[in-house]
């Protein structure tokens, strides 16, 4: 589709070509048009001028509303007539500077080391560090990790602490199915055997001598004859970003699909490819049916630990690879060598250790490459500072890990109060009623809840007296309250900006 630049320009062009065709006349026409009045032609030429003008016109506002999407993108990182307080983000890694610096500069302080900021931080944004309880002060209202995977976060004790944990999914989906296509031709042809045969052995024996190392590497080639992969069938065990991303590479491969979900949201359903593929409800059918098994689902304990065992290899085909760029705990390395040690399996292509496969020719371990791409790190940074942002100053939680996604819209009146409690009955009607018997009218609220969490956000239609005083006396009415924060208008000065009326129940 034309910008509305060319759009408005190839307008002009096809209307004056259209004027430029209809007006030349014929011979007869010509002589009658000569007897038209003087006046006629004056209406007329004032008429074209006037279109001219019209579509010059309009063309400039056209100019003027495609450039100004790129004059006002800097505007972010201006903090305008804002002095106050600063977010302050803690942050652990190296974090992309294309994530950092969608943080606008004055509204937030971004820094590894805490005692740079002068006060506490608020918020954590971290990648790779195995974050520790005491990494956490209490003045944290929320983490967000730079990718998918949440391991590292200490989420079972966040979620204790009433602290909400975000991450990136789908910020990093496409370098990972790239690396997975990758590890499918890698399984299925001698790629990897014949750069290591070549390096280690056709070199040396040739002494560097071109015409002989050019002669074996022609001759040996029969040592390393492989399949290939069109019209074989891959299962994909997780359709989520990475599994969906994987299904529609490998049709475009010509490869059968399997896909095995059980808990596949409507948008990830909504990704899928339709009758391309084959969807089961059982994973035995996408064991007994699948040359190449994708494994594309979370470490769980006791769900997905150990997901390909002794059981799901007897009901799998002899010949079949495994492709798992997820987490090492999911395949049983010792029953996977037994299924060798018989004589069965192809490769295993993954990115993780494994003491008992660790050495052995069919496993093939690669560093952990998955999101080792700069665009993969930027997308994973920027979309991590747009949510932790969006949390800090809305209130809205997104892509959370162990909270209930809460999109709370507009503010309706002057005070927001964001409330992390117990999932206990009667919590919610113990705050509407304080909140009532204060004399505070609620314009909106939003209750929803996840596991032993709940998350409440009311709105009030005017600012407390004394937000401080308000909060305590909640939370010395109301035990199951975790925490509380009061949002306004975060960054005019007035009541909510950074670091206020937070309290927290274990600090």
């Amino acid at each position: 589709p034309r910008c509305p630049q060319q759009q408005t320009s190839h307008a002009m062009s096809s209307l004056a070509a259209s004027r430029t065709t209809t007006a030349r006349p014929s011979a007869g026409r010509a002589a009658r048009s000569a007897r038209a009045s003087q006046a006629r032609r004056v209406v007329a030429r004032a008429s074209e001028t006037d279109e001219v003008a019209m579509l010059t016109k309009m063309l400039e506002l056209a100019k003027e509303r495609a450039e100004a999407p790129a004059a006002a993108a800097p505007a972010s990182s201006d903090s305008g007539d804002y002095d106050g307080p600063a977010f302050n983000v803690l942050t652990f890694n190296a974090i992309s500077s294309v994530g950092l610096e969608r943080f606008p500069k004055g509204r937030y302080a971004i820094s590894g080391d805490g005692s740079s900021f002068g006060a506490e931080p608020m918020a954590i944004m971290l990648r790779s560090h195995k974050l520790q309880e005491s990494d956490v002060d209490p003045s944290v209202r929320g983490i967000v990790r730079c990718g998918a995977g949440t391991n590292n976060c200490n989420v079972p004790k966040m979620t204790e602490l009433g602290i909400p944990v975000f991450n990136t999914p789908g910020a990093n989906a496409n370098a990972v199915k790239e690396l997975v296509i990758c590890a499918l031709l890698l399984a299925s042809r001698g790629i990897y055997e014949g750069i290591t045969h070549v390096e280690n052995v056709i070199l040396p024996e040739e002494k560097m001598e071109d015409e002989k190392i050019a002669k074996r590497i022609e001759a040996d080639k029969k040592m390393f004859v492989g399949n290939e992969i069109a019209g074989k069938t891959i299962g994909v065990v997780g359709l989520g970003q990475i599994g969906a991303r994987v299904v529609e590479a490998a049709l475009a491969l010509g490869m059968n699909v399997i896909g095995y979900d059980p808990v596949l949201s409507v948008d990830a359903a909504m990704r899928l490819p339709g009758d391309r593929m084959t969807r089961v409800t059982d994973l035995k059918e996408l064991y007994a049916g699948s040359d190449y098994i994708s494994l594309h689902v979370p470490y769980i304990p006791g769900v997905t630990h150990h997901l390909i065992d002794a059981e799901a290899l007897e009901a799998c085909k002899p010949g079949v690879s495994f492709l798992n760029f997820a987490r090492g705990e999911i395949v049983d390395g010792e029953a996977l060598k037994k299924f060798w040690d018989a004589g069965k399996g192809g490769k295993y292509i993954s990115d993780f250790s494994d003491p008992f496969l660790n050495g052995h020719p069919k496993h093939v371990v690669l560093p952990h490459l998955g999101a080792s791409t700069a665009e993969a790190e930027e997308n994973s940074a920027a979309m991590a500072a747009d949510t932790i942002m969006n949390f800090l100053e809305t209130g809205d939680v997104v892509n959370s890990v162990n909270f209930p996604t809460t999109i709370t819209g507009s503010r309706e009146g002057h005070a927001r109060l964001c409330v992390v409690h117990e999932n206990s009955p009667g919590v919610l009607g113990q705050l509407t009623t304080k909140l009532g018997d204060k004399g505070y009218n609620i314009t909106q609220q939003i209750n929803n809840s996840r596991g032993d969490i709940a998350y409440t956000v009311i709105d009030l239609q005017e600012n407390p007296e004394d937000p401080d005083a308000l909060q305590q006396e909640i939370a010395g009415s109301i035990p199951e309250v975790i925490s509380m924060r009061f949002l306004s208008d975060v960054f005019e000065n007035k009541m909510g900006s950074p670091g206020t009326y937070f309290y927290v129940r274990w600090a």
